[in-house]
C-alpha cells in the first residue's frame, strides 16, 4: 500500500538521513530510517520539495553494502515512480507541506519551487551513469568504478570480480551493479566467518566463473534483480549454480555413462600357454579380431595377467 507522506515528512527524514550517515550511525539505523521510504510513491514535485533524493542517493556510496543496495533500489523505484506518475503528478492522497505555499504576484499562493508565473523549477532526480563498452566487454576497468570500499584489498578484489561477473551481458548501470557486487561479497564474508581464508575466496571464484558463463543469464538476471538474495546466492551449490541448459547436458551424460556401465563387456580368454617378455609369468588374456585382409591370419591382442604388459602378434 502507498505511503501519503507529504513533503515536510520527507524532508525531515532527510534531514535524519543526513545526520546518521555524518554522525556514523551504525547501519541497522540507516535502514530503519530507510525502511518506510520503501512504500512511498514518488512525483516530481515531492522529490523536488523535499530533495529526499539527494539524501538518500548519498547513501549509495555508504560503506555497508545493505545499505547502498537499499539505498539504490529507492533511487530505481523513484526513478519509476515519477515516469509513470508524469511531470508534475502527485501521489494519491499526498499534500503540500505546511508552509510550502508562497505568495505569487497576483496575491495568490504557488507551490515552494515554483516560479511567480507559475511554471516549474527543474530539479530532476539524480541520473544514473551508462556503460560505454559492448555487453561483453563490462569490468569495473571500463566502467571506471571503484570497488576500493572495504579497506581490505582482498575484499575489494573479490567485489571487483563479482562485479564483472554481473555486468557481463547486462545493459544494467553500474551505480545500480556495484551494490549487489558489495551486497555479494559482504555474505560471502559472512558466511566464511568474517575472515579473507581460501574457502572464502574459491566462492568467491566459482560464483564469477559460473556468472561468467554466456548461458547463465537467468542466474545474472535473478541476483541483480534480488530474485536471488546474497545470502542465498553464496550457499548455492555447484548444480544450483548451473544454467537449466547446463544441468540438462550433464543429466543426459550421466545417463549415456550409465547405459554405458550397465552394457556387457566382452570377456577375455586366459592362456597359460603363453608367456609375458617381461615377467615371464604364463597367465596371458588375450583376444582376437580380423584386422587385415579376409585370408590373412587374425591379429591376437595379449595381456598379461600379472605385471599388466601388453603386444600383439599375428
Amino acid at each position: 500500500m502507498a505511503s501519503t507522506m507529504d513533503a515536510k515528512q520527507l524532508s525531515d527524514a532527510g534531514k535524519q538521513i543526513v545526520k546518521a550517515a555524518e554522525g556514523g550511525d551504525p547501519a541497522s539505523t540507516l535502514l530503519h530510517l530507510l525502511q518506510p521510504l520503501q512504500k512511498f510513491t514518488a512525483t516530481e514535485d515531492l522529490l523536488r520539495q523535499s530533495k529526499i533524493g539527494i539524501a538518500v542517493n548519498k547513501l549509495r556510496q555508504n560503506k555497508d553494502a545493505k545499505v547502498a543496495q537499499v539505498a539504490s533500489q529507492l533511487i530505481n523505484k523513484w526513478k519509476v515512480d515519477v515516469k509513470g506518475s508524469g511531470k508534475g503528478g502527485k501521489a494519491a492522497g499526498s499534500s503540500p507541506a505546511p508552509g510550502a505555499q508562497k505568495a505569487g504576484t497576483n496575491g495568490t499562493s504557488s507551490p515552494a519551487g515554483s516560479k511567480a508565473d507559475g511554471s516549474v523549477k527543474k530539479e530532476p532526480v539524480p541520473a544514473q551513469r551508462k556503460s560505454t563498452v559492448a555487453p561483453d566487454k563490462r569490468t569495473i576497468t571500463t566502467d571506471e568504478v571503484d570497488t576500493k570500499v572495504t579497506g581490505d584489498q582482498s575484499r575489494d578484489s573479490c567485489i571487483g570480480l563479482m562485479y564483472n561477473g554481473l555486468a557481463y551481458l547486462s545493459s544494467a548501470s553500474p551505480d545500480a551493479i556495484l551494490p549487489v557486487a558489495r551486497a555479494v561479497e559482504q555474505a560471502a564474508y559472512e558466511v566464511h566467518g568474517r575472515d579473507t581464508s581460501s574457502d572464502y575466496k574459491a566462492k568467491i571464484r566459482s560464483l564469477f566463473q559460473n556468472l561468467k558463463m554466456k548461458g547463465n543469464t537467468a542466474l545474472r538476471r535473478d541476483v541483480l534483480e534480488g530474485e536471488i538474495e546474497p545470502k542465498r546466492f553464496v550457499t548455492m551449490s555447484s548444480d544450483d549454480l548451473k544454467s537449466a541448459e547446463k544441468r540438462a547436458q550433464d543429466a543426459a551424460l550421466e545417463k549415456e555413462n550409465m547405459k554405458q556401465s550397465m552394457t556387457a563387456q566382452e570377456e577375455k580368454a586366459i592362456s597359460t600357454t603363453m608367456t609375458c617378455g617381461k615377467c615371464r609369468q604364463s597367465r596371458v588374456a588375450y583376444t582376437q579380431a580380423q584386422t587385415r585382409a579376409a585370408d590373412e591370419p587374425m591379429t591376437t591382442f595379449c595381456e598379461c595377467v600379472n605385471c599388466g604388459n601388453r603386444w600383439k602378434f599375428s
